[in-house]
């Protein structure tokens, strides 16, 4: 496979509270890890690792799990055993790590160059044999073959895009934000907020082949910019959040051919809201009847219900995210628990999710860590 441009081709602290610098969490005995990429600008110096308790959704026993530049965003890999960051700066990298299954620390395997600049977004491909980055600054993507222990080689394949949308300020060139795997691994979905668009590649995990799909791209309504996805959990309907207008747009997936229909687009915040708009990330629960969304510019959790048949959605509440500038969130691997990290005020905390409503209730827990804005959970011994 080789390089080449979309135009031809028409593609988460050192200093803060509650952490020990180094130490290693108590021995797990099963549950899971829950890790914190974070920006290392003043407060932090890397990945963060907590034991995450599903009982009481409480993290404890924050440590440094490993020191690295910007790992911004964060992946595991289905066998559990090893870990991916996106290194967000000029000279994009993407680190591979193994995680000590008792401790929880993780041990750098190498990095390797991202493809561009800004990586911003890692995912893993359901045979744990790929690698996806996506690269903000340039609105660029690559795929990196995973080695039998868990390292990366170099990019295999990537793709520049190409193009501009209405916004002469932020969306003046290509933006990839974020690469998604749909549930079958039969396509990639790479959303670019300065295109407008979702554009969607062929996957052929066991050959290695990344081709563009027929049509090749899904659209959002220009200015919107969209971030990130997530396909509902039966698979039918992709919803993908757009920073920029603070909107999520519900299409239906068409996953014989790869195609995206808009079924409905909506907003993240209730009527006449003002102030700062800008929206990060977005998830769906795993009972397949909500779907949240976070608002940066006021704090907030948006809660959506799903229609299951049509895939729509109505807008129920904006919950408070207990900090400021809820970059991310994750919901834990019960289903009941949410847990936000916010950027801007260096914490995490934590929320019950009413399993009949999807409503958020904060459980009045939140740790220090220095700027988090990634939060993945791994299983532990």
């Amino acid at each position: 496979m080789r390089s080449t441009r979309f135009a031809r081709l028409l593609l988460c602290s050192a200093g803060s509270a509650g952490l020990l610098t180094g130490a290693s969490p108590q021995p797990a005995k099963g549950g899971w890890f829950a890790y914190a990429g974070t920006y290392t600008r003043q407060k932090s110096k890397g990945i963060y690792v907590y034991r995450f308790d599903p009982k009481t959704g409480k993290l404890a026993s924050g440590a440094l799990a490993a020191e690295t530049s910007n790992p911004s965003f964060l992946a595991v890999h289905p066998n559990q055993k090893y870990l991916y960051a996106a290194n967000e700066n000029g000279n994009g990298m993407v680190s591979a790590f193994a995680i000590d299954p008792a401790s929880g620390q993780l041990k750098l395997l190498n990095s390797v160059s991202s493809k561009g600049s800004g990586p911003c977004h890692v995912s893993v491909d359901k045979t744990g044999k790929w690698v996806f980055a996506a690269n903000y600054n340039n609105g660029s993507a690559a795929a990196f073959p995973v080695k039998e222990d868990g390292s990366l080689g170099e990019a295999a394949w990537s793709v520049q895009d190409t193009g501009s949308s209405v916004d002469k300020q932020r969306q003046s060139g290509p933006h990839a934000h974020s690469a998604n795997l749909s549930p079958d691994n039969k396509f990639m979905l790479l959303a670019d907020l300065g295109l407008d668009k979702i554009l969607v590649f062929r996957l052929d995990a066991a050959k290695g082949a990344i081709t563009p799909n027929d049509p090749p791209f899904g659209t959002v309504a220009p200015g919107s910019g969209p971030r990130h996805l997530a396909f509902s959990t039966n698979g039918k309907f992709v919803y993908v959040i757009s920073e920029m207008a603070c909107t999520v747009t519900a299409f239906r997936w068409d996953a014989a051919h790869g195609k995206l229909d808009e079924v409905q687009t909506v907003s993240t915040l209730p009527a006449g809201a003002t102030g700062p708009k800008s929206t990060a990330e977005i998830a769906a629960h795993p009972n397949g009847k909500f779907l949240y969304g976070s608002n940066r510019g006021n704090n907030t959790i948006a809660l959506f219900h799903i229609d299951g048949p049509s895939g729509k959605l109505t807008l129920v509440d904006g919950i408070p995210s207990g900090g400021k500038t809820p970059r991310s969130f994750a919901i834990d691997p019960t289903g009941a628990f949410l847990l936000a990290a916010h950027q801007d005020s260096d914490n995490i905390a934590t929320f019950k999710i009413e399993p009949k409503t999807g409503r958020l209730t904060p459980t009045g827990d939140s740790v220090d860590v220095g700027a988090p804005v990634c939060i993945v959970f791994a299983r532990a011994q």
